[in-house]
């Protein structure tokens, strides 16, 4: 077992209250430290002739030795175009195969990747260039007009376009032309890898320090105790958040599966691909598994391949697990994590699998429940904040040392700002969020940058925003707003919605005299919590 005193060690700090910290059941797999494209590179070039990555809609396939050369061939690319080591490529395209590709090519010139959503536009696709200092940007055509107004006001200088040529922009297929040798860069374990962007427990976006050493270790955590040998994934979660990237695109090839790629979720094409690639394994979150349970479109496929399905990002209940497993006679289960752990904490599987649970620790994990109001442990099967530690630990956030300090503690303890326990045989239950992130369809949204919005708007007095459960989208925001004057909620929706992603507009809003608020001015979510559910 991978017990503290070890964690202890080789973080080099002290043994601490290691009667109160939950160990996972499984030692950490040995496994070689090194880069995360050598890592994939190393499973490519043995088994050259399978399928690494297959285009849904098209059925066009990588080999995962041509994987392992257009790797090779987008690094020497980009090099020739000026890129350098320590520099930042963001990805603003949808799942697609050269996705990967440009990721890992990108950290073999000794780069680093910020994917960025798809559906941002401009106003937050530049606020993630500007502040990822990303020089390079990876799009596709109907991107680009979006791309070229971000680029250009956040400094980003060149623009790589998968499809036809475009002014100013440079077509995909030049760089992969490109007829050097690859760059011959010295890339350490340590270095940075990937900037996915997160909202912490906090505050509005920031880019999650990633390393090599820690996105590897997670993809071999993961493997080892989720087998994805000689399966068939579906990669639909998008490659640019955490889950779509670490936990199914890296683990995936880690283990040498093979990826069927699709945009995004649409009913059909999602429930088609399953149908005729023949997916053993889906990895979704909860809005697909309420699909998945009630949807009449399904009964229309056969979806006889599948068998298993794993959901995270956000809780769900053991009657959903239940009812999509009979449905399509299959193992459901849940799994946790987050940006800062790399992808994943813990994990269900076929032999260690409760309803209502998302698992148990990965092999290597550590964890702690602690009481919010004392600091100290809670007593054992009770609630609190889930605190773990592991070598998947993100390294703190680009440009912010006042979040890290607040996020990681001097003992390497990552505080989640999620509110769990761990019943006797180390299964974690996840119950509710000590953070006031709303999670929305899987993703992020921070009540502070609503806000901050709303705030600007010339008939907004005061506003607070929380999250009201939903049970299409887990939740969705709610705007309590003192207008100044008359305002129209509808308006204001609509207001929203054209300046921010789909996920991020409002669902309600709801007109009030006050917005409850501490002696510091700070808003007291709680108690408007209190008050949206009496309503």
């Amino acid at each position: 077992m991978f017990i503290a005193g070890q964690l202890c060690e080789e973080y080099g700090v002290s043994q601490d209250s290691v009667a109160k910290i939950i160990n996972s059941p499984d030692p950490l797999p040995k496994y070689e430290v090194t880069s995360v494209p050598e890592f994939i590179r190393a499973v490519a070039r043995s088994q050259t002739d399978e399928i690494a990555l297959v285009e849904a809609a098209s059925g066009r396939s990588v080999t995962y030795g041509e994987l392992d050369a257009m790797i090779g061939r987008f690094a020497a690319g980009i090099t020739a175009l000026g890129f350098r080591p320590g520099e930042v490529l963001a990805l603003f395209a949808p799942n697609l195969p050269e996705w990967p590709v440009a990721a890992l090519g990108t950290m073999i010139a000794g780069g680093t990747v910020t994917g960025v959503n798809p559906m941002y536009g401009a106003r937050e696709l530049e606020h993630q260039l500007r502040d990822s200092g990303a020089r390079f940007v990876f799009t596709v055509p109907p991107f680009l007009d979006t791309v070229r107004e971000a680029a250009a006001n956040a400094g980003c200088e060149t623009i790589i376009l998968l499809g036809d040529d475009a002014e100013g922009a440079v077509s995909f297929a030049s760089v992969m032309a490109n007829t050097d040798p690859e760059p011959a860069v010295e890339i350490r374990a340590d270095d940075l890898a990937a900037l996915p962007y997160s909202s912490g427990t906090t505050g509005l976006a920031k880019g999650v320090i990633l390393t090599h050493r820690s996105i590897v270790a997670n993809t071999t955590q993961f493997n080892a105790a989720f087998d994805n040998e000689n399966e068939v994934i579906l990669a639909f979660l998008p490659m640019f958040h955490i889950f779509g990237f670490t936990v199914i695109t890296l683990a995936g090839l880690a283990a040498g599966a093979k990826l069927v790629t699709i945009p995004n979720f649409e009913p059909e094409p999602f429930l088609k691909a399953i149908q005729d690639y023949r997916v053993t394994n889906l990895m979704v979150v909860p809005p697909i598994m309420q699909f998945l349970a009630d949807h009449p479109l399904v009964d229309e496929f056969d979806l006889g391949s599948v068998g298993k399905i794993g959901c995270g990002a956000a809780s769900l209940s053991a009657a959903m697990e239940r009812k999509v497993a009979k449905r399509l006679d299959c193992l459901a289960m849940q799994g946790y994590g987050m940006t800062e752990s790399s992808g994943v904490i813990s994990v269900s599987t076929a032999e260690r699998c409760r309803a209502g649970s998302s698992g148990v620790l990965l092999p290597g994990t550590e964890a702690r429940v602690v009481d919010p109001e004392t600091g100290g442990d809670a007593a054992p099967g009770t609630a609190g904040e889930i605190w773990f530690r592991g070598p998947q630990a993100f390294k703190g956030y680009l440009n912010n040392a006042e979040d890290t300090a607040a996020t990681i503690t001097d003992d390497c303890w990552v505080r989640t700002g999620d509110i769990g326990h761990f019943d006797a045989d180390g299964f974690v239950f996840l119950t509710d969020r000590l953070k006031e992130l709303i999670k929305v369809k899987a993703f992020q949204v921070p009540p502070a940058e609503l806000e901050a919005l709303l705030q600007t708007h010339p008939d907004v007095a005061d506003v607070g925003v929380i999250g009201r459960k939903d049970d299409r989208s887990g939740e969705v925001p709610v705007a309590y707003v003192v207008p100044r004057g008359e305002l129209d909620p509808e308006a204001l929706k609509k207001w929203v919605a054209g300046q921010v992603v789909e996920y991020k507009q409002l669902g309600y809003v709801v007109i009030t005299d006050a917005i409850p608020k501490n002696p510091s001015g700070k808003i007291l979510r709680r108690i408007l919590r209190e008050q949206d559910s009496a309503r």
